[in-house]
This record gives C-alpha cells, structure tokens and sequence, in this order.
C-alpha cells in the first residue's frame, strides 16, 4: 500500500502538532483580487515591485532558502505546559550560560579590582549588550563594591537590575485602539526575520480574546509564503487575502485594507515580503505600499512592527534605524532568542532607540507569544531564575 503523502498543513508545520482552536474551521477559498482602482493602477504603472526583478531574485535568493522550506517538526509537546518564564529562561539559556560562565571565571578573586571591571566590560560587549551598558554595570560596581569582596552571584544580580532599568520604559504591550476597525498591523523587517511566523502567533493571540481577525498576504514575491498564511489563516480561524505570485504587492494591500473595512474585521494583519533594509528601492516599495493603505485609510497602519532576528547582532542595530525612518517603525518583535547566545542585543536597542518592545519570540509553537516583561527578561538573561 502506497504512503499516505503529507499534506499542505503537515508539509508547512512539520506535521504532528493539533490545531491550536478546539474547532479547526473549514479551509477558506482563495480570495480572487479584483483589479485596483484607477488612481491606484496610475500610480504603479510605470514599473511592478522591485522584488520581481532578476538582480534581486539573485541575491536573496540564497537567504530565503531556510525561509522557504517547510518549518520544521516541531518538539513533542510536554505533558504540562510550561510557565512563561520557564519558556523564557530555557530560550535565553544560550546567552544566561555563555553569562553566567563567563562572569564565574572573570571573578575569582574576593576583593574587586579594575582588572575584572575591565574583564566584565569585555564579557558584557561581547554579549551585545553594547558600550553603554557595559559601562553602566561596570560602573555601578565600581561605585558600591570596589576593593571589597565580592561573588558571582552578586555581579549577576547588580546585571539584572541594570538590564531591567532599560527595559522597563520599553515594555509596553500592543494595544489594539478601541473604536478603530479595522486596527491596520503592518508587518516589516528584512529576508528570514520570522514575520509570517509572527503574524500566525499574534492571529492566533487576538482570535483567543474573540477578536475578528483577517490576514493579507503581502509577501506576493514568494508562493510559499503565501501557502505559509494560509495554513496560518486556516489554523487560527482568520480569512486570508491572497493574489497570485509576483503581483503587485500595493494593489493587493488596497483591496486587503477595503475588504476589512467592509466585512468588519477588528484587526488586518499584513505581510510583506521581506526586504534589505540597505535597498533603496525596495525600501521605496514598502513606503509606496504605506501610502496605499493610507488611501483607504489615513490613519493606518495603526502599529507597524518591525520583527528582528536575534541572531543577527549588532546588524539589527542597522535594521531599527532604517526602517524606523523609511517605514514608520511604532513596535519591535524580537524573534530567535533561543538561538543565539547574544541575546544582550535587545537591550543595546532599548537604550539606543527606545521603541516599544510588544514580543520576544524563545520558541516555534504558536501559543509562545506573551507581552514582554522587563523584570522576566532581566533575571533570565542573568542567570537569576
């Protein structure tokens, strides 16, 4: 007997994990995108979308390819779901270990000297946390506890307390204004960063507190990503608007952004496709399709999220700048924590930006997304669990 072939659902999700909703709703059909008004074809007649051009499709092509394969199998689920910070601590593992160690083998003297603040400001740069951080820790040390005896344990708690100081004015959870329908999410950050993924976390947070939710597959660059929102669309019970491969991204936003207004949603949730934020034309593309939505719309978006990708370092620094000023950049999702062992970038950013931190991504399942803690995040980072 032949085997049965995986289908779409288990080929996108690695196949073995339930639906998240009691009640997984019939797939929806396709959206078919009527064609665009006539001042919105105006405007995007004289050339499609730079994502469709040969020089780019060459030099992305390679970043994508983790992107465009199936996700894979997730972890068999525990038999009791873990708190959020056990999720938390065991995601930031990496970074609290290479911490942790570190810190245990720069002080093993009693009495601090200036050879082991200088060894902890190292320590603390090579963890990203930045100059700036690690010259406020070393220095609070140096202010209480120099010349004295000192542990461990205490360097780590006087780290913590330094890091949650930062964060803190930064944690700030996504609040979907009341009496805006639809709240417009628009959906940003470059090749790989986890915003599709992302976006089938938050759909499934908002469905949970009974919101109408609806999804547009922007990312009209790559087939797979608009299968991937499907599935998401499908698993969380939201309709997806979708248009073929390789049309223009800003006409499927208009008709995304009337459709919403038109059938009630709550909240749109709109992909794009990823994008180098150092591109000038792709970044002149992503403010095109902003202008679309204001055109239906001249308060949206409502929120713009940028995702990051931990893993990425001090690069991200570079993604928050450009974008924040390109794109309008109003909240930031870190993504990939748990695969990185430099996981004090987010706080280089919160001191140097200060943008609204909404989520930090320490896992694939789709329920792993909270609203961000400041006091959680310090003490796991540290190693004070």
């Amino acid at each position: 007997m032949a085997e049965k072939k995986p289908g779409l659902l288990e080929r996108l999700l690695g196949g073995g994990q339930k639906p998240l909703a009691p009640e997984t709703p019939p797939p929806l059909p396709p959206v078919d995108v009527p064609p665009a008004p006539a001042e919105v074809i105006a405007e995007h007649a004289l050339a499609g979308p730079p994502e469709a051009t040969v020089d780019y499709i060459e030099e992305v092509e390679a970043e994508v390819e983790e992107e465009t394969e199936p996700p894979p199998a997730p972890a068999p689920l525990p038999e009791r779901k873990q708190g959020w910070f056990q999720r938390l601590a065991s995601g930031l593992k990496r970074s609290s270990d290479q911490l942790s160690g570190g810190i245990a083998s720069v002080f093993t003297k009693k009495k601090l000297d200036e050879a082991m603040l200088e060894e902890l400001e190292d320590l603390l740069i090579q963890s990203d946390f930045g100059l700036e951080m690690a010259a406020i820790v070393a220095g609070q040390l140096r202010r209480d506890r120099f010349d004295r005896d000192i542990t461990a344990d205490e360097v780590r708690a006087v780290l913590a307390g330094e890091v949650r100081k930062v964060l803190e004015p930064v944690a700030k959870p996504l609040v979907i204004g009341p009496g805006i329908r639809p709240f417009v999410i628009l959906t940003v950050g470059v090749n790989g960063s986890g915003k599709t993924t992302t976006i089938g976390k938050l759909s499934s947070l908002l469905r949970a507190q009974g919101k109408k939710v609806m999804l547009a597959a922007g990312d009209t660059f790559r087939a797979a990503a608009i299968e991937q929102l499907q599935v998401w669309g499908e698993r969380t019970g939201a309709p997806v608007v979708t248009g073929p491969a390789g049309s223009d991204a800003s006409g499927l936003v208009f008709e995304a952004v009337t459709r919403a207004r038109e059938e009630g949603a709550d909240v749109l949730i709109i992909d794009t496709a990823g994008r180098l934020h150092n591109r000038d034309e792709l970044m002149s593309e992503l403010e095109k399709i902003i202008r679309v939505i204001k055109k239906v719309d001249a308060t949206a978006p409502h929120a713009t999220l940028l995702t990051l990708d931990a893993t990425t370092g001090q690069n991200a620094l570079n993604q928050v700048e450009i974008f924040g000023k390109r794109a309008g950049v109003t909240g930031l999702v870190m993504t990939k924590l748990d695969g990185t062992a430099r996981g004090g970038i987010l706080v280089a950013i919160a001191q140097k930006f200060g943008l609204p931190v909404h989520f930090i991504g320490v896992g694939e399942g789709v329920d792993n997304i909270e609203t961000f803690a400041a006091a959680d995040f310090a003490a796991a980072i540290a190693g004070k669990h």
